[in-house]
C-alpha cells in the first residue's frame, strides 16, 4: 500500500527543520512512494513477474549561494540524521553559485488543481494474465504469425511529496497502465518483428485486448518480403508514432540548460521564425489524465500552458529556476522539461498526403539515435514502405534517412491525425525532401 501524503509531508517537514537547525538557509525536499508491477508473457505462456516498491528521498540544502543534494531509499530516523548531516558539511565546502536559489514564493503553486491523474481500481494478477492471453490468442489468428516476440501489462502507482523551506508542502497520488505486445511474423523464410503498445491513466481507457494483440500482428506482416531501396532524395512521411521523435528533439534543443551552454543550433532562434507561420507546437500540463500533466513542476512552481511555437515562431524555452535567472528570463514551470508536449493537427488527410505523392518513403519505425541538437544534423535508420503514383506499394528496410532540423522544421506539413498516447505527441508530418541512403 502507498504511503499516505500525510505520512510523507510529515518526513517532509522533519528533514527540513532538521536541515534549518544544522545552519541550511533553505531546503527542498522531494519524497517518493511507488509500486510497480509488470506480467510479461510469451508465446501463450507465462515468462515471468516482477514487483517492486520504493521509497525514495532527495533532500538539497542551501548556506547561502551554496548548494549540495543527497538521496536515500533509508529512511530510518538514524540515517536520515546522518544523511542530514552531511548535506550540510558537503553544503559548507561547495563552491558558491550566484544563480542559485530556491523560486520566488508568489510563483508556487498555493491551490493545485486536481487533474485526475489516479485510478484507484485494484487490478488483480488473474485479470492481467487473462488479458495477455486474450492478446496473444488474436496475436496467432494471422496465420503469417508464428511467434510472439514477448507481451507485457505494467501497472505503476505512486504518490510524492515535495516541500521547501519557502512553505510549499504539496503532492498527488498518480498511475499508469502499459500494455506492449510484439509479433514475429515468418513467411517463406523471411521474418519480421513489429509492436503495438497502449498507454494509460486509468484501466478503462486502455486499447482492448483483441485490438492491441491484432494491430501488433497486421503491423509484423505488412512488414514481409521487405525490400532495400536505391539511394536518392525524395519526399519522406513520418508516421504519427514515430513523428513525436520529431518533437523530442525539439524539446531539448530549447530547454534552458541547452541554451545557457550554448549548445543547441537554436540559441540564437527565441522570437524569431523557425517553423513555417501555420505551425502551432503546444505544452500543456493541465490537461486531465494525461500521462505529462501536473499541477506544479519539481520545484513547486504552478503550471500552466505554453505556446511554444506560435505561428512557426518559437516564443517559450523551458526554463527552471536556475537557468531562468542565469538567462535573464522567468521561470515557466518546466524544471524536468516538457509535460504535455504536441504539434497541432494540420488540415491534410493522412490519405490525401500519401495520395498526394508520386514517390516517397512512408517511416513506421526509426533506429537508433535520430538527431544532434548542437548542429542540427539528423541521420538515423529507419524502415517503413515506400509510396509509389499516391499508393503504399512494398514494405522497405535497411535505409538511412538524412536532413537537417533546420530544414525540417521550416518545412514540415502535419496532417489531421494526432492522438495523445504519451506525454510527446504528433500527427503524422511530410517533410517534402530527405536524403536516402538505401542499396
Amino acid at each position: 500500500m502507498l504511503k499516505t501524503k500525510e505520512y510523507l509531508s510529515d518526513l517532509a517537514q522533519k528533514c527540513i527543520t532538521k536541515s534549518r537547525l544544522l545552519g541550511a538557509t533553505d531546503v527542498e525536499i522531494s519524497i517518493g512512494n511507488s509500486i510497480s508491477d509488470t506480467l510479461n508473457f510469451r508465446d501463450r505462456k507465462v515468462e515471468h513477474s516482477d514487483r517492486s516498491e520504493i521509497l525514495s528521498l532527495g533532500l538539497t540544502t542551501y548556506i547561502g549561494k551554496k548548494k549540495s543534494n543527497v538521496s536515500t531509499s533509508n529512511i530510518k530516523n538514524d540515517n536520515l540524521d546522518n544523511l542530514i548531516e552531511r548535506c550540510i558539511q558537503c553544503t559548507k565546502v561547495s563552491p558558491e553559485d550566484n544563480f542559485i536559489c530556491l523560486p520566488e514564493k508568489k510563483d508556487l503553486e498555493e491551490n493545485p488543481i486536481d487533474l485526475k491523474l489516479y485510478d484507484e481500481t485494484k487490478v488483480s494478477h488473474s485479470f492481467k494474465k487473462e488479458f495477455l492471453k486474450e492478446m496473444e490468442e488474436e496475436v496467432f489468428k494471422n496465420p503469417n504469425i508464428k511467434n510472439s516476440n514477448g507481451s507485457s501489462f505494467s501497472e505503476n502507482k505512486s504518490n510524492f511529496i515535495f516541500a521547501n523551506s519557502k512553505g510549499f508542502c504539496n503532492g498527488y497520488y498518480t498511475s499508469s497502465f502499459s500494455i506492449f505486445c510484439e509479433a514475429l511474423a515468418e513467411k517463406n523464410g523471411l521474418m519480421e518483428r513489429d509492436y503495438e503498445l497502449s498507454v494509460s491513466r486509468f484501466i478503462n481507457k486502455l486499447e482492448s485486448a483483441k485490438k492491441i494483440g491484432q494491430t501488433a500482428a497486421d503491423r509484423a506482416s505488412k512488414r514481409l518480403a521487405a525490400k532495400k531501396i536505391s539511394s536518392g532524395k525524395i519526399p519522406v512521411i513520418f508516421e504519427k508514432r514515430v513523428a513525436k521523435s520529431i518533437l523530442s528533439l525539439l524539446s531539448s534543443a530549447i530547454s534552458g540548460s541547452s541554451f545557457v551552454r550554448g549548445t543547441s543550433f537554436l540559441k540564437n532562434s527565441i522570437n524569431k521564425i523557425i517553423f513555417n507561420e501555420k505551425i502551432n507546437i503546444i505544452d500543456d500540463p493541465l490537461v486531465e489524465s494525461k500521462l505529462g500533466s501536473q499541477p506544479f513542476d519539481s520545484e513547486g512552481v504552478k503550471n500552466s500552458k505554453l505556446h511554444v511555437i506560435k505561428n512557426g515562431v518559437l516564443k517559450e524555452l523551458f526554463l527552471d529556476s536556475y537557468n531562468s535567472n542565469i538567462l535573464k528570463m522567468k521561470t515557466n514551470g518546466r524544471c524536468g522539461g516538457n509535460t504535455n508536449f504536441y504539434l497541432e493537427n494540420g488540415p491534410y488527410k493522412l490519405k490525401n498526403m500519401i495520395s498526394d505523392q508520386k514517390k516517397a518513403f512512408f517511416v513506421t519505425e526509426l533506429i537508433g539515435r535520430a538527431g544532434d541538437i548542437t548542429n542540427g544534423n539528423y541521420s538515423v535508420g529507419a524502415s517503413g514502405f515506400m509510396i509509389e503514383n499516391g499508393i503504399i506499394s512494398f514494405p522497405v528496410n535497411e535505409v538511412t534517412i538524412a536532413s537537417n532540423l533546420k530544414y525540417m522544421f521550416e518545412n514540415l506539413t502535419p496532417a489531421d491525425d494526432l492522438e495523445f498516447k504519451t506525454s510527446i505527441n504528433s500527427p503524422t508530418i511530410l517533410i517534402p525532401e530527405m536524403t536516402l541512403a538505401g542499396k
